[in-house]
């Protein structure tokens, strides 16, 4: 064999070989581009909003109200901080960093350009201006807000003083964007809020009643479940399961020592429960709210903890 046919015979190899390495090197670009793809098409989803839904008629709607129903019932402050004007409330590495805006009508803040139809479409719907989705904005929550509750929040929130404070954007890092491609993050606001059917006034008939909507508005179902029996919460690793809030789970418990739990964060033994169980923001509950919830809670099916 001469050395021409040699290096013939390996010139085959030799380019196989360098579209081995091409490909090679061109996966990584591929897979990072397709996962940016799929990631930014799920953030830049448009989600309608009936706009007949986007007016809401204030009377009645008072400061008082809304600054009890923001600092003691929907706990703003635990994402937007005390004084609303935006706070980082999870940085989560390469998952991406989770942060409430700034509330205000200071430098950075939202509250200088929202219209009332803007307040209510981001609360009540997750959904900004532009149709996107807010993320982590509870709204499947504080869409069981009555028109009247939801007016006295915006009522307050935009009489505050303004902040000047410009907090990050909420945005995802890599592996954040990896899971919200795979559509293994349930991070996305609009897409898992229900549009109910609001009404003026919750119906606090009851006891039980009122502890429902409390339950409801507050987000009590969205840790412990809708039947309230506990488990895994969703969200970033190591998160201690939520506790069995029904008749199981809290046996031989008192409305005295619900009470002292949600005012103290200690059980009937003393032990403390997890702080990542906003106690301090419950704490302010009035006694009458604190009763209802109580009553609320009682009136549930028992059921096994972890059963959701």
């Amino acid at each position: 064999m001469t050395g021409t046919d040699s290096s013939r015979e390996a010139s085959p190899w030799r380019r196989r070989a360098a579209w081995a390495v091409a490909i090679a090197a061109a996966l990584p670009v591929f897979v990072v581009v397709s996962i940016y793809a799929a990631s930014e098409h799920r953030l830049r989803a448009r989600y309608p909003v009936p706009d007949s839904a986007l007016v809401l008629d204030e009377t009645g709607a008072t400061v008082a109200r809304g600054e009890h129903l923001v600092r003691s019932v929907v706990a703003c402050p635990l994402c937007h901080g005390d004084d609303l004007g935006g706070n980082v409330y999870a940085d989560m590495g390469p998952i991406g960093i989770v942060a409430g805006s700034n509330l205000t009508r200071g430098r950075g803040g939202v509250g200088a350009t929202f219209s009332r139809a803007d307040w209510v479409r981001a609360i009540r719907y997750g959904v900004r201006a532009d149709g996107t989705s807010l993320i982590m904005m509870p709204s499947e929550v504080f869409t069981n807000l009555s028109n009247v509750d939801l007016a006295s929040i915006i009522v307050y929130i935009t009489s505050v003083p303004p902040v000047d404070r410009e907090p990050p954007k909420s945005h995802f890092a890599y592996l954040g964007r990896a899971l919200l491609a795979a559509g293994r993050l349930s991070i996305l606001t609009a897409p898992k809020t229900h549009h109910s059917s609001a009404t003026e006034r919750p119906d606090v008939s009851s006891a039980v009643q009122q502890g429902r909507y409390i339950a409801d508005v507050s987000g009590c179902h969205g840790c412990h479940g809708y039947g309230l029996s506990g488990g895994p919460v969703a969200g970033p690793p190591g998160l201690p399961p939520a506790a069995n809030l029904t008749p199981t789970g809290l046996s031989g418990w008192t409305l005295q020592d619900f009470a002292r739990l949600m005012r103290t964060g200690r059980r009937p033994d003393g032990a403390p429960i997890n702080d990542f169980m906003p106690w301090r923001v419950y704490s302010t509950m009035s006694e009458s709210e604190l009763a209802a919830l109580w009553a609320y809670l009682q009136s549930v099916p028992p059921r096994p903890s972890g059963n959701k």
